[in-house]
């Protein structure tokens, strides 16, 4: 699968810490764009991941898929179908639970500039997201693998760090 298969507006699917920020940011600088982070806009700047009014989030969310193209990156499901609807390609990562729970560690402990921070924000190692890598994402797994599978857009799934390198590679995307 390469980048111009997918089209111009691209979705970036996963659980947490799978890779989507540091894929979209690859992506943005390989089109020229500014990629999208959902959490960015679900979250409020200079707090501990505190977030938005919903009405808020979605009306941010609803205004930054208008353009003709981008590569927009995060989950937030209840507005996956407007996001779908515009989208022209969605690529799925699908990493080990392993992988992602190391992952956050270290963004935690040892990154102090990471793709998709909160802006004045600094990512802390929080019980409740150890819960969610090791036990929700679980579940979110098989839904998010349940929506992709009934997605009819061009789209690519990514189940390993390997497949993620090798898609990089493939389409000469730097980190």
């Amino acid at each position: 699968m390469t980048l111009d298969q997918l089209g111009p507006r691209l979705c970036i699917l996963g659980p947490s810490n799978s890779g989507k920020s540091t894929l979209a940011v690859a992506i943005a600088a390989a089109r020229g764009l500014a990629p999208i982070h959902l959490d960015q806009l679900h979250h409020l700047p200079h707090t501990d991941w505190v977030p938005r009014p919903a009405d808020e989030f979605a009306a941010l969310h609803d205004a930054a898929i208008l353009g003709e193209s981008w590569v927009i990156e995060g989950n937030y499901t209840r507005l996956l179908p407007q996001r779908l609807a515009r989208a022209t390609g969605v690529l799925l990562l699908d990493v080990p639970t392993s992988v992602s729970l190391y992952r956050y560690v270290r963004r935690c402990w040892f990154e102090r500039e990471r793709h998709g921070a909160l802006a004045g924000g600094r990512d802390s190692v929080k019980w409740n997201m150890l819960h969610h890598i090791l036990i929700a994402t679980r579940a979110n797994r098989v839904r998010y693998r349940q929506m992709f599978d009934n997605v009819t857009l061009t789209k690519a799934i990514l189940a390993s760090p390997r497949a993620i390198a090798d898609f990089y590679r493939r389409n000469d995307l730097r980190r």
